[in-house]
């Protein structure tokens, strides 16, 4: 019989051989993450710490309206940082503050690199979160899929 316990004692060899293997990545998994910056992860850290008060409404509403669809805050996606992201719906949302009038350009650039990643991207000024956020949901609840589970 065996020992106590039911079994035969496995060496550590037999149990990295025997173990599962990792779950392969998904379509286009792991090659974003290799292509940031050295700095990406502390600055989308300290963005996440230091959060404008149209961020914070629009975070809480998005988690609690819309939990299904996993949103994350200051996503790192090559150069830049997108303020709150569905990778499920492919959807990017931008929180654009007075600065943003002067920056045209460069939200252009950014658009199109965030559009050629796949992603559809909306953009809404801080007053209108604050002061409409029933109306931003609705419009964000429009872009995204009809059925969650099809994301």
């Amino acid at each position: 019989m065996g020992e106590a316990g039911g079994g035969r004692a496995a060496s550590a060899a037999e149990e990295i051989l025997c173990s599962p293997p990792p779950n392969p990545p998904h379509k286009g998994e792991g090659l974003r993450r290799l292509s940031l910056a050295p700095y990406a992860t502390d600055k989308a850290r300290r963005l996440r710490r230091n959060m404008t008060d149209a961020e914070r409404v629009l975070w809480r509403a998005l988690r609690q309206s819309l939990p299904v669809y996993h949103w994350r805050k200051q996503v790192p996606l090559g150069p830049y940082f997108a303020d709150f992201a569905s990778h499920s719906a492919k959807l990017i949302i931008e929180v654009d503050g007075g600065q943003h009038a002067t920056e045209a350009a460069y939200d252009a650039n950014r658009t199109t690199f965030l559009q050629a990643q796949g992603f559809r991207v909306l953009r809404f000024w801080n007053i209108d979160i604050l002061s409409n956020i029933d109306g931003v949901l609705r419009m964000v609840a429009q872009a995204l899929p009809a059925d969650a589970s099809a994301t």
